[in-house]
């Protein structure tokens, strides 16, 4: 049994069979104590999203395996809340009742009706969604529906907050805000955090490791970034901080220099790492 809190050990994933079959991951062993806060980046195509899902049990390893506080993950479970890029609210739903559905369903046996309502409004009141109880998502920012979505995840009190590029579809000011909303959240309730991102600003601002993906096919685990920056962590005193900049400069060079891309990308893929070239090109200047 793993010492660890959550152990990736030895996790290969391979889709299809003969000779239509590709091998996604390769040897994946990653170790997390309770309350870090991990990044996963790479290039498009890199196996991150893959990690994630083997990590919720929404995809099983084609060998090796997960363990969470002491039992393997087979299969998806409340101790493993998913935040994606997309809300995936219910909009037949208010608020209030597209978070009351995550939490009646995983504390039914174990809080009466007024603790859970309680739980409920505490949990919007973490991401300030207490003034929006009654609306439905149609009524709701973009945004503020992104905090409905961290809010239902979190009130399922889940060993691992799985977080898939969670802010990669808002704006740049709505983004910076909901980064430093999860911060607070984080620091307050100490959970345990694996995110996928794009962003190098924000895995160094958020993170404790940064795991660095290589390309794939046979993609696997190529660094990983210790940051070792005081928390909490202010985005505007980091700015000129020589140390956050040092990192940010080891996770550009590592995905501009060592990772580059040269196979043909789709304009999405362009876009992703067109950025990631852009901020490298600016460091390096």
């Amino acid at each position: 049994m793993s010492k660890h809190y959550l152990a990736i050990e030895g996790v290969n994933k391979t889709f299809g069979t003969g000779n239509k079959s590709t091998c996604v991951l390769k040897d994946i062993n990653l170790f997390i104590e309770k309350g870090e806060y991990i990044s996963i980046i790479g290039h498009s195509g890199c196996g991150k999203s893959t990690v994630l899902n083997i990590v919720a049990g929404l995809l099983s390893s084609s060998s090796g395996g997960v363990i969470l506080d002491g039992k393997e993950v087979n299969s998806p479970g409340p101790d493993r809340s998913v935040v994606f890029q997309n809300h995936s609210l219910l909009p037949w739903l208010t608020v209030y009742e597209n978070v009351a559905i995550a939490v009646n369903k995983t504390f039914r046996k174990t809080k009466t009706a007024a603790q859970r309502h309680e739980w409920i409004l505490r949990s919007l009141e973490m991401v300030h969604m207490s003034h929006a109880l009654d609306k439905r998502p149609a009524e709701i920012s973009g945004g503020m529906k992104q905090r409905v979505g961290i809010a239902r995840a979190l009130a399922m009190e889940p060993k691992v907050l799985l977080l898939d590029e969670p802010f990669g579809a808002l704006d740049a000011l709505t983004r910076a805000h909901l980064q430093d909303e999860v911060m607070k959240i984080q620091a307050e309730i100490n959970s345990t955090i694996i995110m996928i991102t794009h962003d190098v600003d924000e895995a160094v601002l958020l993170s404790d490791r940064i795991v660095m993906m290589t390309n794939g096919p046979d993609a696997t685990i190529g660094e990983i970034l210790d940051i070792d920056l005081p928390k909490p962590r202010n985005r505007i005193d980091l700015a000129d901080d020589p140390k956050y900049n040092r990192y940010r400069r080891e996770v550009l060079r590592f995905l501009y220099e060592k990772q580059r891309k040269v196979e043909t990308l789709t304009p999405a893929r362009k876009t992703q790492n067109l950025k990631i070239e852009t901020d490298a090109k600016a460091v390096n200047a």
